[in-house]
């Protein structure tokens, strides 16, 4: 019997299980992914959000405002990428002026820390954008974030402190008795006391499963362009436009805390969060507006276009509470933009909401809020690579040139207290394969690293989910 099962390791579900961890309880976590933060948190913009958007008495707004300090401190605590890092949201006419106006009043309400700048004032900060904007509203308390590793530094924490991690587990009843639930996934059932829905763009299918029908889920999918670290300086900070008459903030030109830049995403109802495919009239919508916010992109310089789905629902807002349908049951749901900024926050609130349903938190006495130091060889002094190769030989080959990953971190990223199973988790963990090729060169030897260390055949070994092998067998035999 588990005292919680999570549904969901996003970095929703990741930082329940973080916050879950410092308590006596036996938690568990079923994910229907290979491996964790592989929806909404795998695919965004990778912004820690300043605040100064969401309006006063929404449910999402204190929870912004908690999750970005909270957020930096994990980064911090558990070696996190994260980069402090100003954001504009620029005008090009009066009545968008009027627009940064009202966000200004509204950041001031929400206690931000913001200014509106005129048309010198905007074009000293970033002299790459349009000289036809015209001024802007400017805030620092926003920041760039690595945002699958701040959900699997979350995970790892809650792993090393006992909580058990199901991946490839899709939920698909939750049966009622007495006291308990069973969660029931297709491969094996889940007894437990406590259910906490974070399934992100499948949370109103979770919802109905406990008989709760207040939701319907209208996920909207956002595509994006990276560009190779050659553009990564273009701007020096998140460069958003005004938000439509419909809300929707536009696209955004943005560094990213490994120094490249994206500009996306757009904003467009689908009827399926596995509709995760690029097109090339989208694209050049966006790249359009990239272009108008900062002339100077060379976008011959794209790597890469991927493209995410938003859980979002009929209701504007976090849909965060006790169900009304199950009181074993927290949902955590309609968790958009702001969702990654507040991630943290949610965790406590989801924490509280069930002391208040009747969970007991008996505080853990051997709770450690910390996991295995990160190595990131590119970012070290020559000192300092010197230093890691003498302890361990494999940091002195290099597996990916484009990123200068070496063997030695692909080895400690898949010995991790999370296991990639997939060349895309051992990619998500390290970088390799990230770069300016894409994989092109360091995928094979990847790949051979991978099923040595799981001790698998090659053959065995998946690009990412189910039915994504790479090789069938050898050319010749």
């Amino acid at each position: 019997m588990y005292d919680v099962i999570i549904i969901g390791c996003g970095v929703t579900g990741a930082a329940v299980a973080y916050q879950l961890a410092r308590y006596d309880l036996r938690v568990g976590i079923v994910e229907r992914f290979s491996d964790v933060a592989c929806g909404a948190t795998k695919a965004n913009s990778a912004i820690m959000h300043a605040g100064y958007d969401p309006a006063p008495g929404k449910v999402m707004t204190p929870l912004n405002l908690r999750g970005i300090r909270l957020g930096k401190e994990i980064a911090r605590k558990l070696d996190v990428e994260y980069r402090p890092l100003q954001s504009l949201v620029i005008a090009f006419s009066e009545r968008d002026m009027e627009t940064v106006r009202t966000l200004y009043e509204r950041g001031l309400a929400n206690g931000v820390n913001v200014k509106i700048l005129d048309r010198e004032q905007v074009h000293a900060a970033e002299p790459s954008l349009n000289p036809d904007v015209i001024g802007a509203l400017w805030t620092d308390d926003s920041a760039i974030i690595n945002p699958w590793e701040y959900a699997t530094a979350m995970a790892e924490v809650a792993v090393l402190n006992g909580a058990e991690l199901f991946l490839e587990h899709k939920v698909t009843g939750i049966v009622r008795d007495g006291d308990a639930l069973t969660v029931v996934t297709d491969r094996g059932e889940f007894r437990t006391r406590y259910v906490v829905n974070a399934a992100g763009c499948h949370a109103a299918d979770i919802m109905r499963m406990v008989g709760d029908d207040r939701l319907t889920q209208t996920n909207f999918q956002g595509q994006y362009f990276v560009l190779d670290k050659a553009e990564g300086a273009k701007v020096n900070s998140v460069i958003f436009g005004c938000p439509d008459e419909k809300g929707f903030k536009g696209i955004l030109v943005s560094p990213t805390v490994h120094g490249n830049l994206i500009v996306g995403p757009n904003s467009d109802p689908v009827a399926s969060a596995e509709t995760l495919g690029t097109d090339a009239a989208t694209l050049d919508r966006i790249k359009a507006s990239g272009l108008r916010y900062v002339p100077s992109i060379n976008f011959r310089n794209v790597i890469r276009q991927y493209a995410g789905v938003r859980p979002t629902t009929n209701v504007k807002d976090f849909v965060i509470d006790v169900s009304p349908a199950c009181g074993r049951m927290i949902n955590l749901a309609s968790m958009a933009s702001p969702g990654l900024s507040a991630a943290a926050a949610v965790g406590e609130r989801a924490a509280e909401l069930l002391a208040g349903a009747g969970l007991e938190l008996r505080p853990r006495a051997s709770f450690s809020d910390s996991r295995p130091p990160v190595v990131r060889f590119a970012s070290l002094d020559a000192e300092g690579r010197r230093a890691v190769i003498e302890k361990n030989p494999l940091y002195g080959r290099i597996i990916c040139r484009c990123e200068t990953v070496t063997e030695g971190e692909i080895v400690d990223a898949i010995n991790r207290p999370i296991r990639p199973r997939t060349l895309d988790a051992v990619k998500r963990r390290c970088r390799a394969g990230m770069g300016r090729c894409q994989g092109g060169f360091c995928s094979p030897r990847v790949h051979e690293i991978l099923a040595r260390e799981l001790g698998v055949k090659m053959e065995d070994i998946r690009l990412t989910e189910e039915d994504s092998f790479i090789i069938t067998g050898k050319t010749k035999e």
